[in-house]
């Protein structure tokens, strides 16, 4: 970190200790509503959480340009009515919702008060999607007392990362020989799939696996005179997604993967000794020198992706 950065951070920081300090007088100027005890008493204990906080995207809107009533009960916007809590001195939960690992707040009550403010857009379908269906807390993917990445409030600095806890083969694939470029970060793993829900399988964003690949590879689309059953019913039958250890992502290398579905096609030979089993694949060849056109042929002699 160069000199200037360590000045601006150095301001930075002293401009969030000022912000904390003024901060309860500015706030409450209104009596906080019965059951609730006001920002100026989450402060005096919880000091060293409010920096971070006041940093974050998160922080600014909650303590600084609330917007709508709820809103203005800073913390107890998401924390309830924690007047119990503090009178007690932290001894006493009483009806406030907590989001640490221990918290014996559901999950379905801690989603709600995020709810509250993010149903809308991608949220749409949260209900009944995977995710919410598997029990996982927004919390378990978004950090919302510190910023860690650029957008979104993720708990890790990026999609993929933030996706990787959970989906760790995934994460996996992505560094593999032939990938996706997520880690070039020229897209996420957001570009294909909806985590908050979606009507598709797969939480895709397309209705299928085809047309959600179609959004970048066009060319692949069609109409094509000559269509070739695979690449309809899925491109997933021959490529995998997320990365592969072959070239184009392919599941199997070519010619085997051809051979999958055309085992008797020529360039497959027989072992001259009868007494040896029939030699089904074609090695040192491939389909594709030929049929070029794979993924379907406008020419009107393309019935075999030759042309």
């Amino acid at each position: 970190m160069t000199a200037i950065q360590h000045l601006f951070r150095g301001v930075a920081i002293a401009v969030t200790a000022l912000a904390v300090a003024v901060l309860p007088s500015a706030a409450h100027a209104q009596k906080p509503a019965a059951g609730y005890a006001g920002n100026e008493s989450c402060l005096e204990c919880h000091k060293k959480m409010a920096t971070p906080f006041l940093e974050s995207g998160k922080g600014q809107l909650l303590m600084g340009r609330p917007r709508t009533e709820h809103e203005k009960k800073g913390c107890e916007s998401c924390h309830g009515p924690s007047k119990t809590h503090a009178n007690s001195g932290g001894e006493e939960k009483g009806e406030m919702i907590t989001y640490s690992r221990k918290t014996t707040t559901t999950v379905a009550d801690r989603n709600a008060v995020c709810l509250q403010c993010h149903e809308k857009t991608a949220r749409t379908l949260w209900k009944g999607s995977a995710h919410e269906a598997r029990n996982v807390a927004c919390t378990d993917c978004h950090a919302v007392m510190h910023h860690e990445s650029e957008r979104g409030a993720l708990k890790k600095s990026t999609v993929a990362a933030t996706c990787g806890t959970c989906h760790a083969q995934k994460k996996a694939a992505i560094a593999k020989y032939s990938h996706m470029p997520l880690g070039e970060k020229k897209m996420e793993c957001t570009s294909c799939h909806n985590p908050h829900g979606s009507a598709n399988d797969k939480l895709l964003n397309g209705v299928t696996v085809a047309e959600t690949c179609f959004s970048c590879h066009q060319e692949k689309r069609g109409p094509f005179l000559w269509e070739h059953t695979p690449v309809i019913e899925s491109c997933a039958n021959c490529h995998d997604s997320h990365g592969s250890n072959k070239e184009k992502m392919l599941k199997v290398s070519r010619p085997r993967l051809c051979q999958q579905c055309h085992p008797t096609a020529h360039g497959g030979s027989v072992a001259k000794s009868t007494d040896q089993a029939t030699v089904r694949f074609a090695y040192n060849k491939g389909c594709s020198n030929c049929h070029l056109n794979i993924h379907g042929s406008n020419h009107p002699a393309g019935a075999f992706f030759t042309r």
